[in-house]
């Protein structure tokens, strides 16, 4: 039998019929028309944008049954929402606009020990007071897998955070550590590893974090010393997620409560997903026991998108937006915005903000325009100033450290790594190159120079930094 969009949104509506109000079947789907079905996408006609947000925010997880009922699990749905003319042309406009199948995510409830001194449990997320242990999850529901695309650069880490949700504390990728640069998805991916178990194993209490947040609730129950009560709290986690560990670095006393709920959780049979901008071996002011665990499970890498990758976010991004664009004009944007997905979709959204409030349509020339002061903001002048912040950034101290007489080695390390850079992308010489980092002379600067070179072909680890900062500087 062949399925239509007609004879699927009927058996849609049955199921729905059976489940909901005769009253809310009647105000909110009897005016839903069928129009379109390709692939396993049906698409809808619906009154008006408040009819569709309606839709989503109360009946979202019952379109999703109905449709994988009828359609198979990778059904999707698009409302079609018929816009008026206020112009007076014989016709109005449609916008398409697919339904997120994003579903709340509800507090959890959790068990604890009875056996304990304090008769309360603290949960430093809510406000004091509160007698049952209800914990939000912190979830960005609009951070999934659907969404996560896959390409070469991200391959491995998906694949392996699916396997994680799939049978969470079950694999060997305990803890799984996502490592990368800025706005390559590193959240997005351990918010989609947490929304995924949270549809497969309601029952399991997951909680996402950051490692600054983290800290700050440490300092807090440390200073009403609760302490106690904060290790307990983060001990009756299932699925603990937290987002940019390098911030644990030069924190000893976060450090070492991690390392006692890292190691509850992990010998509990308990996950753990980590977020970092470096990959352990890079991270400084780590304890090696808390480094040693961080290496434990997997550690996978995100690395900047290609061309491919790239198209496909974009059409993604604008498929979810519900708008159209011409191929050309994501591939002029794809081509020109190398650096991260953040700032692909960013250029997107300003691209479609200046057509829509100058009233201009979408084309190569306005995208030209657009991309061309975006870029030229991101591509900064590479002066010997700029080249000592990404050094001392990356290396997680501050331009007075870096400059300093200090003889640390990886202080020194460091400055050298901004002398060499400074000789490699500025015309200044040897002496001005000294003079601006830390008053040294020009025989310093040479010195540094042919120590990098040296360190470079000798010293793996040392040489991982010269590739990660050339790419900084390159950007």
């Amino acid at each position: 039998m062949n399925l239509t969009a007609s004879s699927v949104w009927s058996k849609c509506l049955k199921f729905i019929k059976d489940n909901i109000q005769p009253q809310a079947y009647k105000t909110w789907f009897e005016p839903i028309k069928p129009i379109k079905l390709a692939d396993d996408v049906l698409s809808v006609e619906v009154p008006s944008k408040f009819f569709y947000e309606w839709l989503e925010e109360h009946y979202v997880k019952i379109l999703k049954v109905a449709l994988n009922k009828s359609l198979g699990k990778n059904a999707k749905l698009v409302y079609v929402i018929k816009m008026q003319n206020t112009y007076g042309n014989s016709e109005g406009f449609t916008e398409k606009i697919p339904s997120s199948g994003a579903i709340e995510l509800k507090p959890q409830s959790t068990s604890r020990p009875l056996t304990q001194s304090v008769p309360e449990l603290k949960n430093p997320f809510i406000i004091p007071g509160i007698k049952n242990v209800k914990i939000e999850s912190q979830l960005n529901p609009n951070y999934s897998f659907e969404n996560f695309l896959e390409g070469d650069s991200n391959r491995l880490a998906r694949n392996a955070g699916i396997a994680v949700s799939n049978k969470p504390g079950g694999t060997s990728f305990n803890p799984f550590l996502v490592f990368g640069g800025v706005g390559l998805g590193k959240t997005h991916l351990a918010n989609a590893i947490g929304i995924d178990i949270k549809n497969r194993y309601p029952e399991k209490t997951v909680l996402y974090t950051t490692a600054e947040r983290f800290t700050q609730q440490y300092v807090e129950a440390v200073k009403k010393n609760n302490r106690n009560d904060f290790i307990h709290f983060y001990q009756i986690i299932d699925v603990l997620i937290i987002d940019d560990i390098q911030f644990f670095s030069g924190k000893p006393g976060t450090q070492d409560v991690f390392f006692h709920i890292f190691n509850h959780l992990h010998q509990n049979g308990k996950q753990v997903v980590l977020t970092s901008d470096k990959a352990p071996v890079d991270m400084q002011d780590i304890e090696l026991r808390l480094l040693s665990r961080f290496k434990w499970g997997l550690s996978a890498e995100l690395q900047h998108p290609d061309f491919e990758t790239r198209i496909s976010i974009l059409k993604n991004k604008l498929y979810r937006d519900g708008i159209e664009m011409e191929n050309e004009v994501i591939e002029y944007v794809a081509k020109n915005i190398k650096s991260n997905v953040r700032e692909l979709e960013g250029a997107i959204i300003s691209l479609i903000a200046q057509a829509s409030f100058n009233k201009k349509e979408i084309t190569v020339e306005l995208a030209k325009e657009i991309i061309e002061k975006f870029v030229k903001n991101t591509k900064r002048e590479v002066s010997i100033d700029y080249i000592q912040k990404i050094v001392s950034d990356y290396f997680q101290m501050d331009i007075e450290t870096l400059q300093s007489k200090t003889r640390k080695r990886h202080i020194v390390q460091a400055r050298q790594l901004a002398m060499f850079f400074a000789k490699k992308f500025t015309k200044a010489s040897l002496a001005s190159i000294g003079s601006q980092i830390g008053k040294r002379d020009h025989a310093t600067v040479l010195h540094a120079c042919k120590t990098v070179d040296n360190l470079s072909s000798t010293d793996k680890q040392f040489r991982k930094f010269v590739d990660d900062l050339g790419k900084k500087l390159s950007v």
